[in-house]
């Protein structure tokens, strides 16, 4: 049976928090940095075009993207 690794906002970014720690470790991404406000979550995830802020579910489906050919 297929378990979901989360169930609302804030485990959708603790996941995402999870997988951008994940991508660090594996060389990916240089950096990211969250910034936490008391409604919401941001992401920055650097790269060479931009670095926008995104939003949990943003960050979660670049990084599982990103991470995705990467087993743990």
């Amino acid at each position: 049976m297929n378990q979901h690794l989360f169930h609302d906002e804030i485990t959708l970014a603790e996941q995402a928090e999870e997988l951008a720690k994940k991508a660090i470790k594996l060389g990916l991404i240089p950096s990211f940095v969250v910034r936490h406000f008391p409604d919401s979550w941001e992401f920055y995830i650097p790269n060479e075009k931009e670095s926008a802020a995104l939003t949990p579910e943003e960050a979660y489906l670049q990084l599982k993207k990103l991470t995705g050919n990467f087993s743990k």
